[in-house]
């Protein structure tokens, strides 16, 4: 209380008119400063007959006085909206084969259980800007980087080298990483990856190769993982994305002592962070995606 009375009466620059905005007595308003400085052990107002001055120590109470009410008024309405039902807009953006295998369905879900949520879906496989276009949630695999984000942690998960059993069978498996500048090897953009180039984890700790012939590449990671399926060359795909095809043997992993650390986020930016249908959102795709078959296990929320 002392603190609204405070900053009141600094903006309205006289205890009269304090008193009226805050319906208290001029006399409770001078007694609540009065205690206020006895607190702080400090003058915090050069008093004359026509006018109140902040002194020094005022306005350094001012500016801590003022971020502990704006705090206090965030606090209150982050637990207002969490408890009213979420609704309104979001867009939301990630990869082709993680947004039709697992973020859309479970999208299906959601708006099921909170209809007055809507939802635009934005696949995409590059690196984007949540700013720039207008995106709420970014699930994404690799490395977040922009400082401005906000980054909760859906799942620890890595690349790995895998390749079709009749391309292995054809032009032999790969024994040392090197070996790879003799193999086909299958390209597509990635956010977070130099296309034609890998950088691994291994034995020898960090290193980057420089694949060998690239007769097949695209921009979409679909079409690549198709062809890697078909026998064509050896790829570099999240755990979560070959589970299935290793499963069933239509691909198999190469150099298994080598990967590379591609965990999943959602990322959203920081201005968003109270919003109540961004969190419900946020926290269903993180609860329903470590549901899945490929055993998503781990979540924290941390900022780059």
């Amino acid at each position: 209380m002392d603190l609204t009375v405070f900053t009141t009466l600094v903006r309205n620059g006289s205890f009269t008119g304090t008193a009226v905005e805050l319906g208290y007595s001029a006399a409770y308003i001078s007694k609540r400063i009065s205690d206020l400085e006895k607190r702080l052990g400090t003058r915090l107002f050069n008093r004359t007959t026509r006018s109140l001055q902040l002194t020094a120590e005022g306005n350094i109470a001012y500016g801590w006085a003022s971020r502990i009410l704006d705090a206090a008024d965030s606090m209150e309405r982050e637990v207002a909206n969490s408890q009213q039902a979420p609704a309104g807009s979001l867009r939301i953006s990630t990869s082709l084969r993680m947004g039709r295998e697992h973020v859309a369905p479970i999208l299906s879900q959601l708006v099921r259980e909170y209809p007055q949520l809507e939802v635009w879906l934005e696949l995409v496989d590059r690196k984007v800007d949540l700013l720039e276009e207008g995106i709420d949630i970014n699930i994404r695999n690799g490395v977040v980087d922009e400082p401005h984000m906000v980054c909760q942690l859906v799942s620890r998960c890595s690349r790995i080298l895998v390749a079709a059993p009749s391309y292995l069978a054809e032009h032999g498996e790969p024994q040392r990483l090197q070996d790879l500048s003799d193999h086909e090897c299958l390209f597509y953009r990635d956010g977070d990856n130099v296309f034609g180039a890998w950088k691994l984890e291994g034995p020898n700790g960090m290193e980057t190769i420089r694949a060998g012939s690239q007769k097949l590449q695209s921009h979409h990671s679909d079409l690549v993982k198709n062809w890697a399926i078909d026998g064509h060359g050896i790829i570099l795909l999240a755990d979560w994305d070959v589970w299935k095809p290793l499963q069933e043997g239509k691909l198999v992993r190469v150099l298994p002592q080598y990967f590379q650390r591609a965990d999943i986020w959602a990322v959203t930016p920081a201005r968003s962070s109270s919003s109540a249908r961004l969190k419900t959102c946020v926290d269903y795709l993180i609860s329903q995606m470590q549901k899945g078959p490929w055993a998503l296990q781990g979540a924290g929320t941390m900022t780059p």
